[in-house]
């Protein structure tokens, strides 16, 4: 059996906004960058059969957000506005100036709020799987959003991070990668990250009205089976945007695992020309 984690480019850290933040590049050099924000509680290593598929015509940055994965974490970006204020951060500090954007999970309400702050960063954004209303949350992630602060403080955050990735994936997981799942959310970290989610009580409102202003070809990609992000949430968000493409897969929350051959093609056809032809809603 590999022992090793899987290829997905020059993986190091750096210090971005006074954060110790876990990245990989991947890909050529020249043309628009894609930026992948990895899910929860999982980590980079979720994309590393997209790196493979994509990377080879696009330049790939996958980053580790504050708190998620191996990345720092601090109490003050543990939300969906205040992350999209980090990643809008993270691209000038790469000098990136004009980015495609995926982000499932976590990723999503992240990286709408940032494109609605800063429209001109995006070519493109590729979301899904991501709660965008709470009252469309379900199963364990809406007793997540209405935890108090601290109720899993005692609780082993490793064991629940594998545990769910293990039980919600359709496919086995390769043991090295599970591991790196595990010590993503070891310790405190599940408990601290969970407080994101508790705060799309304040946030998510705010973000639904923002998202008719939403100009960027949004791809939106969900799991037709997904028990804790049900499709309605991606449903509710292609209602609102003004230009974008909704897709459902086979598959559960994971749908990155699940259907990850699919999942990859889907975003490939997008970043190979598709998002330039998703017009404006008459």
């Amino acid at each position: 059996m590999n022992d090793q984690l899987p290829e997905i480019g020059s993986v190091e850290i750096d210090t971005i906004e006074g954060l110790r933040i876990r990245f990989a590049r991947s890909g050529p050099k020249e043309g628009v960058p894609v930026l992948l924000t990895s899910p929860w509680p999982e980590s980079l290593y979720a994309f590393r059969d997209l790196q493979s598929a994509v990377g080879r015509e696009h330049p790939m940055l996958a980053l580790d957000l504050p708190g998620f994965g191996h990345s720092q974490s601090r109490s003050d970006v543990l939300s969906p506005e205040a992350m999209a204020d980090f990643v809008i951060h993270a691209a000038a500090h790469f000098g990136i100036t004009r980015m495609h954007a995926v982000g499932p999970d976590i990723g999503t309400p992240t990286l709408l709020f940032a494109a609605a702050k800063q429209p001109g960063l995006f070519e493109s954004l590729v979301v899904g799987g991501g709660a965008t209303n709470v009252d469309l949350a379900a199963g364990q992630l809406k007793e997540l959003i209405a935890s108090p602060v601290g109720a899993l403080s005692d609780i082993d955050g490793g064991a629940l991070g594998a545990d769910f990735v293990k039980q919600s994936a359709l496919r086995e997981i390769p043991v090295p990668v599970l591991e790196d799942y595990r010590l993503a959310s070891a310790g405190r970290r599940f408990e601290d990250a969970v407080n994101f989610v508790r705060a799309y009580r304040r946030d998510l409102p705010r973000l639904g009205q923002m998202l008719a202003g939403i100009e960027t070809p949004v791809l939106i990609i969900v799991g037709r089976n997904d028990p804790i992000v049900p499709p309605e949430n991606g449903k509710f968000i292609a209602q609102l945007l003004p230009r974008n493409h909704y897709v459902e897969l086979d598959g559960g929350h994971l749908i990155w695992e699940d259907a990850s051959e699919a999942y990859a093609d889907e975003i490939t056809r997008w970043l190979d020309g598709g998002y330039r032809s998703v017009s404006f809603r008459g």
